[in-house]
């Protein structure tokens, strides 16, 4: 079992940033009313949860549906508000290394008007991006907590856009094969695109919704002259689901090509299997009428007339007859 990971970045109402050591020195900062704190806790295997729980509730005095919502993934995009604090559950998207499926990683916000806490169970990039430029510059925790909420869900929005740029990179490389060697393996590459797309589609509907909620400033803790910014990712979530639903499209249109060439060469294959078994159906009527046994005396002949002339000339009519079949076929288009 790993223990979560507990980080925590304070800018002092004086400027300065100072990294805090433990959950103690978090909840000495709290009550101290003195400027703003960030707490980043990362939990990989969710195997801690009763020391998550006791910062949450305890130190932070969130609700407990709240913290039993934090504690469990698989929620969608939502945001609760709770009068002093918003809960917040936003989702960042990733491909897997062999570009076959969408991996969506859950993040649990908790803002108020002097604290940002996010939980975590998997590493998300953005994040660790808005970490590392929060030391560097005192700028994003000097806005308040509702400005580097901002430039959170800003960065998360970002970072969906390179996740489609492969999902399109990968549409294009499969209409070149499909249209030159389709496969099974092809069709499965092809529905898994299909389900990254649609697990895409559920993410990025409610995170758009998200936004608006937080544009709209109904919360205290969303201050007015943050309300554009939260506007601003809205817009990027809008265009991100247009583009989400053209990608939709493709994968579909890729199936289509993929079914009809598929189909067209079944019937290019039974195409030629029928003109085969059509120039050959002569011949078995041909040796059904005549037996074929001309030298065992079954074939009565009322005439003096060599047997011999009449194998030859049976032979020679069953090569005549396929061979005008197949010029005849050939002159009306079917081969």
């Amino acid at each position: 079992m790993t223990a979560p990971h507990i980080r925590a970045l304070r800018r002092t109402e004086q400027g300065e940033l100072h990294d805090l050591p433990d959950a103690e020195t978090i909840g000495q900062h709290l009550a101290s009313q003195g400027g703003v704190i960030w707490v980043d806790i990362f939990d990989p295997d969710n195997g801690a949860q009763t020391q998550v729980e006791r910062l949450l509730s305890e130190t932070f005095k969130f609700h407990p549906l709240a913290v039993e919502d934090a504690l469990v993934e698989s929620h969608l995009p939502k945001v609760d508000d709770w009068g002093e604090y918003l809960y917040v559950v936003l989702h960042a998207v990733a491909f897997d290394a062999d570009l076959s499926h969408v991996r969506t990683y859950e993040l649990d916000i908790f803002i108020g008007r002097q604290y940002l806490v996010t939980y975590r169970s998997d590493p998300i990039p953005a994040l660790e991006d808005i970490w590392r430029k929060a030391h560097q510059d005192d700028r994003l925790l000097r806005f308040g907590m509702d400005h580097l909420l901002y430039r959170l869900c800003d960065a998360i929005a970002s970072s969906y856009l390179p996740c489609m740029d492969q999902v399109d990179e990968v549409i294009d490389g499969l209409q070149t094969q499909v249209l030159h060697s389709p496969s099974p393996r092809l069709a499965e590459r092809i529905f898994q695109l299909k389900a990254a797309v649609l697990t895409l589609r559920r993410v990025l509907a409610p995170q758009r919704e998200v936004m608006s909620k937080l544009a709209r400033g109904d919360s205290q803790v969303i201050d007015s002259k943050d309300r554009a910014y939260f506007r601003d990712v809205y817009d990027h979530f809008v265009r991100l689901t247009d583009l989400n639903e053209s990608l939709r499209d493709l994968v579909s249109g890729l199936l289509d090509i993929y079914l009809s060439v598929v189909a067209n060469r079944t019937n290019e294959v039974m195409k030629t299997l029928t003109a085969a078994s059509l120039l050959f159906l002569p011949l078995t009527f041909v040796t059904g009428v005549f037996g074929m046994n001309f030298f065992g005396g079954s074939i009565e002949l009322s005439f003096d007339v060599p047997k011999w002339v009449f194998f030859f000339g049976s032979m020679g009519l069953m090569a005549l007859i396929p061979v005008s079949m197949l010029l005849y076929i050939r002159w009306r288009g079917w081969l």
